[in-house]
């Protein structure tokens, strides 16, 4: 199973960062529940259920593994000049610290769940003035996850992230 990959350039807002986006198309057809216990599985946790927020945001301090457990959404990943793409159920989406990621459109069903490496903390950033160069510092201390949330510790990110 190989993820799709987006690459992101800061855009002077949104810091983004060299690691790639990666994107696996209906990947874990599971529900919310099922969801968890699977990235629990592979040491992602402190783990939500809910949507994507309809602005920019971005986390700093922690890498995020968003899995679709329902419906549909049209989402802008890496700042407002970023890639739309279309996710659905099944879909996982492993977001690198610093990457940018908007709901644009949703049905209403649409749900996540969102986990964290080793079930780390996470800040919020909307790409304000005055939260870099800190977030630059952040980002930069974020390690390389141990396991990939979908396929464990061997390929997907560990792989691919190591190799960047």
């Amino acid at each position: 199973m190989q993820p799709e990959k987006y690459f992101f350039d800061d855009d002077g807002n949104i810091p983004n960062n060299k690691l790639p986006l990666l994107l696996y198309r209906d990947a874990l057809n599971k529900g919310a529940s099922g969801l968890m216990d699977h990235f629990r599985q592979h040491s992602w946790s402190n783990a939500w259920k809910n949507g994507v927020f309809s602005y920019h945001h971005y986390h700093s301090n922690a890498h995020e593994v968003l899995g679709v457990y329902s419906g549909t959404a049209r989402l802008q990943l890496g700042g407002e000049n970023g890639k739309i793409v279309d996710v659905a159920f099944g879909d996982v989406i492993i977001i690198p610290a610093g990457v940018g990621h908007k709901n644009l459109q949703s049905s209403a069903d649409f749900g996540v769940v969102g986990a964290y490496p080793n079930g780390s903390g996470y800040d919020l950033k909307t790409g304000k003035p005055g939260e870099r160069p800190q977030a630059d510092k952040n980002i930069a201390e974020v390690p390389i996850p141990e396991t990939d949330p979908v396929v464990g510790k061997n390929g997907g990110l560990v792989e691919i992230w190591n190799e960047i």
